[in-house]
């Protein structure tokens, strides 16, 4: 029953103009960008593709429908995110010390809507010996990804997510 009600209440919606279902998705940047005055490793820039994953995993873990964008975008709906810092630390012999710090903004045509400061850290986790350093960057990013995929679906303003 619930399955032939949904597709029935979309075409309801798309007929009454679309304002509620065209609302609904997001637009942001892929790669996600390193604000402009980061202190972030040059290393980390060029070895490891935090800003690629990170955008993957917001669309990947939105409940609300994700669109990315090569430049920045100029929809209804569009997140503003920046990695705000990125620090390696340590390695597979000593231990990883990993984290990465981002900020977001989510604008509804052009108005601020809600913004967060997020973090996440990581010493590699299970078998994190084994692992590189963008392997572990890249697990932070991950969480983040969940961490504002979340936050998208109930958008809260000054919100801090993870760490």
């Amino acid at each position: 029953m619930r399955r032939t009600i949904r597709p029935l209440f979309a075409a309801v919606l798309l007929l009454a103009g679309g304002h509620a279902v065209a609302g609904t998705g997001v637009q942001m940047q892929s790669p996600v960008p390193f604000a402009e005055d980061n202190d972030i490793e040059d290393n980390i820039k060029s070895e490891c593709r935090i800003g690629e994953q990170l955008a993957e995993y917001v669309k990947q873990y939105a409940k609300v429908p994700v669109e990315l964008t090569a430049q920045a975008p100029g929809g209804e709906r569009v997140l503003q995110l920046e990695i705000v810092d990125a620090v390696s630390m340590g390695n597979a012999f000593l231990g990883h010390q990993k984290f990465t710090k981002v900020k977001g903004t989510l604008f509804e045509n052009g108005q601020k809507v809600a913004s967060f400061k997020g973090r996440r850290n990581s010493m590699g986790g299970a078998f994190g010996g084994f692992k590189g350093s963008c392997s572990v960057l890249g697990r932070t990013v991950e969480v983040l990804g969940e961490d504002i995929g979340a936050w998208l679906a109930s958008p809260v303003d000054g919100a801090n997510l993870g760490d």
